[in-house]
Formats: structure tokens, C-alpha cells, sequence
């Protein structure tokens, strides 16, 4: 008795092939974001033209510096949208660094005294927990180089288990040494 191939459906000869559905699907996800690119592109378009012309009139620091972060986090959302469209996958640690970002971005524009106590509590502590998980992500190799061995993954795994070790150790050593001091 000859079996279907796991990645067709019931009918491998029609227009229900899995793979093909995948493909396109992939195509328009991919498609969506870039529009969603194309429309953040615009908005940091308008925000800089709103902070030039907020720069010509009478300065308002707390209007103007939060128009400035919230280009800013646009950005990082950008770079976010950016590292999908390549890897296809969500970059954990531009997400954490665009949350840290508005956070702050908020603390600025209410300013710092005009929070209540228990929303600075619980700001302090969302941003202990985002830190924690930066510098965790800072210091594990990408997930996808560890599961696909590509040629851009700066661990590369062959051989044994020691020389997997070695090399990961040496991938520590390397970035702990290109961090900024202080």
C-alpha cells in the first residue's frame, strides 16, 4: 500500500498542495509588512515635519522632546519590520529596545513627578525585567543560528560536542570583548 507524502493534502494533483499555500501565504505576510514599512516610513516623515515646524515657533521642550522619541521609536519599529522581512523571524531583543524606548518616552512626556507612586513601581520594575532581558539576549547566540548552521551565524557547529563548547565559548569571549566599557 503506497503512502501520500506528508506535505500534500488528500488531492496531491489539484491546487491543494501545502507547499505552494505556505509560499503564498509567506508572500503576502510579506507583503503586508512592507506595506506596514511604507506607512511608518510616512509617519516618521510627518513627525519630522511636525518637529521643524514645532522648532520654529515659541519652544515647548516637553512637546518637542516627545515628538523627537517618538521618531525614535518609529525607527526601532522600522528596524524591527526590517530584520522580519529578512530572518522571517521577530528579533526579541529590538522588541524589548522599542519597549524600553516608549517607556521612557512616556516618562518623559507626564514627567517623573506627575506619576503616581505605584506607576513608577511598576515602570521600575517593567524596566528591571525588559534590562534583564536585553542583557539575556545580548549574550545568546542567535536561536536561528543555532538550529539552521548558516554561513552569517558567527558560531558555526562541527564536530563534536567539545568543539561545540569551545566555539561557543570563544562566541562569548568575542562579544563580551566588543562591548563599550562604562
Amino acid at each position: 500500500m503506497k503512502k501520500r507524502l506528508k506535505s500534500r493534502f488528500l488531492f496531491s494533483d489539484r491546487w491543494l498542495d501545502r507547499q505552494s499555500i505556505v509560499r503564498n501565504m509567506e508572500a503576502f505576510q510579506d507583503l503586508i509588512v512592507i506595506v506596514l514599512c511604507l506607512g511608518l516610513f510616512a509617519v516618521m516623515l510627518i513627525q519630522l515635519w511636525g518637529i521643524a515646524i514645532a522648532i520654529t515657533q515659541p519652544l515647548d521642550y516637553k512637546h518637542v522632546t516627545a515628538k523627537i522619541l517618538f521618531v525614535l521609536i518609529l525607527v526601532e519599529l522600522f528596524r524591527l519590520l526590517m530584520v522580519y522581512l529578512q530572518e522571517h523571524s521577530i528579533s526579541v531583543g529590538v522588541a524589548v529596545e522599542v519597549t524600553i524606548v516608549s517607556l521612557l518616552r512616556e516618562v518623559v512626556v507626564h514627567g517623573a513627578l506627575e506619576i503616581y507612586w505605584v506607576n513608577t513601581l511598576a515602570i521600575c520594575g517593567l524596566l528591571f525585567v525588559l534590562g534583564g532581558l536585553l542583557v539575556v539576549c545580548a549574550k545568546t547566540p542567535h536561536m536561528d543560528c543555532m538550529s539552521h548552521n548558516t554561513n552569517f551565524c558567527p558560531v558555526v557547529y562541527r564536530g563534536g560536542k567539545e568543539r561545540q563548547n569551545e566555539l561557543e565559548l570563544q562566541y562569548s569571549r568575542q562579544c563580551d570583548e566588543n562591548q563599550p566599557l562604562g
